[in-house]
Formats: structure tokens, C-alpha cells, sequence
């Protein structure tokens, strides 16, 4: 059992964050802009803050974090720009101003673009198009990757809010696509690795409820995943659909096999 705050609670992936990390007897803590929309049955379980993450004052969000052995931030959107930026640059200044022995391992999102594209020594979010929406990502790691603290990040495709698979079923990866890139991409121009990029998007289209079981399953200080982008897919032969996603809408929301009609995501 751990000490948890979970920022973001009452969105699409911290609704199963909170769930399944209360059934698992977790001591939960959530930082929430809107403790209404919190579920009901799990109020009285709960310690609730009521905190805007976007304008918090990095001290009194550290007064907050402190306590905790462990923090998932499911909080903030790619599409929301620089406010995401700020948001997660925010988290991170907080947990940095705790004494090392106070720090807790922190989990934060972003997406498949910021994993490497196999052996290309490139990524999703430097080719054209991905960079436009997806440059949030890029300034998280970057962040990130500067900071003395025991983060991860995970890097799902879109997400599902469909019943879980299972984390043992699916393929998980450190830095890298969790899918076979073949050996001549690294040849490719832009245009044609950004198409060979998004032939393999619908593989890391998984459920919410897995990317949550994935990084409540990791909550152990430096662990095999700390300090790693964490990319997850589903198992061979099969391909995730979405309606929406960040940069465009699309139709359908199911799993195929190889056979079937892909929607390409990036």
C-alpha cells in the first residue's frame, strides 16, 4: 500500500487511476479543480483538494505532495499548449523543492511521438504534422530529463475507455515504439517515416484502465521503468480504433484484426 496523490482525478484516465487505486487499498489523496465530479461512492475514501493546478503556487503545491510516496499526474492536455507545458513544469518544480528523502517516484503522461521510431534514432514528434500538436510532449521530457527526480513518463497511443486487457497481454517497451519498425526506416525522409509512423499508431491504441493498472503497477522508488518513456501496445494482431483523438476526428471505436481497415493516428 502507498501514499498516493493522483492529480487529475476526475478526468479520463484518472477516473480509473482513482478507482482501481482504491480497490487496491492505496491511501488516496487527489488534487481535483471540481471535487463534484468526483464518484460518490469514493468520496468518503478519499483526501480531497480542491486545487487549480494552474495557477497553484509552486510552494503550496509542494506543502501538498509532501507526505506522499507516490504521485500520478493525469492532469493537463497536449492540445492545451503551453498551459500544459506550464502545468507539468509546475508538478515538477514542486516535487523539486522537497528534500530528497520527501520526493515521491512520479508518473506523468505523454504520448507515443516522444518514443524512438525503432533504431531510426528519430521520433514521432520531430516529423511534420506530429510536431504541430504534439511539441507538448517534446518540452515535458525535455523537462523532465533535466531534473533529479524519479519520474516516469507513459507514452500510450489514444486511449479507449473499453473494458482492460490486461497488462500482462500487452507488449511495454522502455524509450521505443512497443511495435516492429523495420530495419530501412531509418532511410526514409520525413514524409515517409511520418506515414510508416502512423501505419503503427492504431497498435498503441489501448484502454484507459490499462495505462492505469500499468502505472499503479510501478510505484517502487527506481525501479526498471524510472526515469524511462514507457510505451504500450496491444498484443500482436491486433489494432485499436478511435473516434476522436487530439489532432483530427475519426470514426469507430473497437478492436480489428491486421486484416481490417486501420484509421492511421499519430
Amino acid at each position: 500500500m502507498k501514499r498516493l496523490l493522483i492529480l487529475g482525478a476526475t478526468g479520463s484516465l484518472g477516473r480509473h487511476v482513482l478507482q482501481q487505486a482504491v480497490a487496491a487499498g492505496h491511501q488516496v489523496s487527489v488534487i481535483v479543480r471540481n471535487p463534484a465530479k468526483l464518484p460518490p461512492d469514493l468520496r468518503s475514501r478519499i483526501t480531497v483538494h480542491p486545487v487549480d493546478l494552474g495557477t497553484v503556487a509552486i510552494g503550496a503545491l509542494a506543502d501538498l505532495v509532501r507526505g506522499h510516496e507516490a504521485l500520478i499526474n493525469c492532469a493537463g492536455l497536449v492540445t492545451e499548449g503551453r498551459a500544459f507545458v506550464d502545468l507539468v513544469d509546475r508538478v515538477v518544480s514542486s516535487v523539486e523543492s522537497l528534500a530528497p528523502s520527501e520526493r515521491p517516484i512520479c508518473w506523468f503522461m505523454a504520448g507515443a511521438a516522444v518514443l524512438d521510431i525503432g533504431q531510426t534514432g528519430r521520433r514521432g514528434v520531430e516529423l511534420p504534422k506530429v510536431r504541430d500538436t504534439y511539441w507538448p510532449h517534446r518540452k515535458n521530457l525535455e523537462r523532465l530529463s533535466t531534473s533529479p527526480i524519479d519520474w516516469r513518463l507513459l507514452c500510450p497511443g489514444p486511449m479507449v475507455d473499453q473494458a482492460a486487457l490486461g497488462i500482462d497481454r500487452l507488449r511495454i517497451a522502455a524509450d521505443q515504439l512497443p511495435v516492429a519498425v523495420p530495419s530501412f526506416a531509418g532511410k526514409l525522409p520525413s514524409p515517409l517515416l511520418l506515414l510508416l509512423f502512423a501505419s503503427k499508431v492504431p497498435q498503441m491504441i489501448v484502454p484507459y484502465a490499462d495505462a492505469a493498472a500499468l502505472m499503479l503497477a510501478h510505484l517502487a522508488p527506481r525501479d526498471a521503468m524510472s526515469r524511462h518513456r514507457v510505451g504500450l501496445a496491444l498484443p500482436v494482431g491486433m489494432r485499436g480504433k478511435k473516434d476522436t483523438w487530439a489532432a483530427k476526428p475519426r470514426s469507430c471505436l473497437l478492436y480489428t484484426s491486421d486484416a481490417a481497415d486501420d484509421s492511421l493516428r499519430v
